[in-house]
Parts: C-alpha cells; sequence; structure tokens
C-alpha cells in the first residue's frame, strides 16, 4: 500500500529524515513516536505525497510518488484518509456539510452521501450537532468530526497526526476506540503521537507496531512502551 524505500527528506541544505524503510501492508497498525521537530508530520506528509522525497523512493499503491501527476496522487488520496494535527473545518456550513466534504468533491452525492453521512455521524456520537457550525464545537467533537471525515469515503488507508493532542483521556480513549474498530474492518492505520500512554491502550486491544523516530531514522521502539 505504501512503502519508503531508503527514503529520505531535506531543506535548506539540512536532513531531517534519512535511511528510511517501512511498508504498511493492508490491515496493519502502525504508531510513530519522537519526540516534537523530530519529523512525525514531514514523514506523514511523504506518506500521502504532500512531500516528495529528496533521495530513496516512496511508493503509493504501488506508483512512484516521483513520477505520480496531480491527478495520479488525488486518485490516490481517494483510497487514503488524513486527520491533520489543526482539523480545520469551513466554519460558514454546518458540520455535517463539513464531513461529507470529501464525497461532494469527489462527486459522489446523493444517496450514498446521504446513507454514508448519517451512519458515520452515528458511529462518531455526532447525530445531535449535524447542523451546529464548527466554532461550536468541543475539542473532542471537532477531533471525531475529523475522523469522520477522513473516513467517509472508505479509504483502505488512515493517517492521523496527533489525533488526541488537544482532548482529554476520556475522550482520547474514545476516538482510540474508533480507530482500533476501523483496523478490525481491515483498515491500515497509521498514527503519529507522542502520547505512550494511548499506545499501551492501544497495544491492548490490537497489535500494533510501533515505530519511533531518533535522530532523523526510523527504529522500532523498544519494549518499554
Amino acid at each position: 500500500m505504501i512503502e519508503l524505500q531508503d527514503a529520505a527528506y531535506g531543506y535548506g541544505g539540512g536532513s531531517l529524515l534519512s535511511d528510511i524503510n517501512l511498508r504498511l501492508a493492508p490491515g496493519s497498525f502502525h504508531f510513530l513516536t519522537g519526540p516534537s521537530g523530530a519529523g512525525k508530520t514531514t514523514f506523514l506528509k511523504l506518506c500521502y505525497a504532500d512531500l516528495h522525497a529528496t533521495s530513496g523512493r516512496v511508493t503509493l499503491f504501488d506508483q512512484d510518488t516521483s513520477e505520480m501527476s496531480r491527478d495520479d496522487v488525488a486518485q490516490a488520496r481517494q483510497r487514503m484518509g488524513v486527520v491533520h494535527q489543526d482539523c480545520e473545518f469551513l466554519d460558514h456550513l454546518p458540520l455535517s456539510e463539513n464531513i461529507a466534504l470529501p464525497l461532494t468533491v469527489a462527486g459522489r452525492g446523493g444517496a450514498e452521501q446521504d446513507g454514508n453521512l448519517s451512519e458515520l455521524m452515528g458511529w462518531v456520537g455526532l447525530s445531535a450537532r449535524a447542523d451546529a457550525l464548527p466554532p461550536e464545537l468541543s475539542g473532542g467533537e471537532r477531533q471525531r468530526a475529523a475522523l469522520a471525515r477522513a473516513v467517509i469515503t472508505d479509504p483502505d488507508v488512515i493517517l492521523a497526526d496527533e489525533p488526541t493532542g488537544n482532548i482529554d483521556w476520556e475522550m482520547s480513549l474514545r476516538l482510540l476506540q474508533l480507530l482500533v474498530e476501523l483496523n478490525r474492518m481491515g483498515k491500515t492505520i497509521l498514527i503519529a503521537t507522542h502520547d505512550l500512554a494511548l499506545i499501551r491502550a492501544a497495544k491492548a486491544q490490537v497489535s500494533a507496531r510501533v515505530l519511533r523516530i531518533a535522530g532523523g531514522r526510523l527504529q522500532l521502539a523498544g519494549a518499554d512502551l
């Protein structure tokens, strides 16, 4: 699905990531850890072709990202759901329309959108907030809405950047449970997080591989987690 082979990324003459090797297999669950500034967000951007490796190779669904056109990237991203750290929404649109935007953009509106949206909003516990505007939402509601928007197109891969960074522990566990359920449905999950307690909670429920970025390189995290 997504594979990095000796991938590196740098800018301004410096190297942020180097010698990165990883294959995200179908149905796998990965955590990505590391201190702030280590390159977790950059790593995720390489995975969904928002950035291109300065050396090495990154492939999305067997396509080399360095050779993909904008249309190729757009098509590949229809198979990916990305939960960004900042959870940006269009403030003038109600929550239901914000969540449905990926279907609208893909031209998959009508009955499919209505059915998927209703089911999904119930699944993330936001049915009662369908008409709310984004500024009216709590932090936990925004995070759940971001996850709903990321998965409404039924993607094969879900990439989440610090999805529990701004919410309390109880809501973090709820969001984690949603991601675990998605993995049990066969989705490939990659979560970037600094929250080791969240990783421990996940490992009690699902077989998760924990990776750490240190010194610009990717390592398997130790059993101390």
